[in-house]
């Protein structure tokens, strides 16, 4: 976005810091009470140049934060910010309801459970709840997961994108980079993921599923003496019936094996 010349930056990095701050302007102009914008509207509210309103509304219409309304002069919000929108509130979501399940689920099968949220390129652990045991395991919240880690593999196995898990899973090295695409079908089919690390701790981790599709992971953690590694453990069930029951609260439907 170029300015007009009279109020143009000094440098480039404050050109860039200037159309960040004025697109969360105009953003920001959208409400309950204003669902749409004409680019009069905003250049009376923002004080900004009429020409510098409409290069604006222009830039951001093609990156799909606004869209044009129908048959008028008028933009609203784009499909990005309502997809953002969608996904932030989905987060709100699970992150209210989540921390019953996983005290059920961790007085249930003794072990301690973890919510993983999808990051920037992986999972993040954004709930942890201990179990009431001699052997305490336990992930430190805001861990940032690798690619090759139980949670990440259920999320690649079910992103709604899976030319992006592709992606991800193309900047693994050899070995692990096939041994995590075999696993991620196996995923697929079973519904949930078991693996035991070399300092013997296993992990078990399934999907929660909104209507958007998959928007968490839980895993319970434990030692192999406390949380067996079979999907047909009874641990293992107890962790699929919590993140099913999960996924019907948030509006989510569990996929059938081969349906994703």
């Amino acid at each position: 976005m170029t300015e007009d010349q009279d109020d143009k930056p000094e440098t480039a990095r404050e050109q860039d810091i200037q159309a960040v701050s004025r697109t969360a302007q105009i953003l920001g102009l959208f409400g309950p009470e204003t669902p749409e914008l004409s680019v009069a509207e905003a250049t009376r509210r923002l004080g900004l140049k009429r020409t510098t309103v409409h290069r604006y509304f222009s830039s951001m219409i093609s990156s799909g934060l606004l869209e044009r309304v129908e048959e008028s002069a008028l933009v609203r919000p784009g499909r990005s910010i309502l997809q953002l929108g969608s996904f932030m509130l989905g987060q709100q979501r699970i992150m209210q309801m989540a921390p019953a399940y996983l005290r059920e689920l961790a007085l249930e099968i003794k072990v301690s459970t973890v919510l993983s949220l999808w990051g920037a390129s992986g999972p993040v652990v954004s709930l942890v709840e201990e179990a009431d045991h001699p052997t305490l395991v336990t992930v430190r919240v805001g861990s940032q997961l690798a690619l090759n880690s139980s949670q990440a593999k259920v999320f690649l196995a079910f992103l709604p994108d899976q030319f992006h898990a592709d992606r991800l899973t193309g900047s693994l090295p050899e070995p692990q980079r096939t041994d995590v695409r075999s696993r991620i079908a196996t995923i697929r089919q079973a519904g949930m993921s078991s693996d035991v690390n070399h300092r013997g701790i296993c992990i078990l981790a399934a999907p929660v599923f909104a209507a958007s599709g998959i928007c968490a992971t839980i895993a319970a953690v434990g030692t192999e003496r406390m949380l067996p590694a079979a999907l047909d453990s009874r641990e293992a069930t107890a962790l699929k019936a919590a993140c099913k029951r999960l996924t019907k609260e948030m509006g989510g439907t569990w996929p059938e094996p081969g349906e994703e």
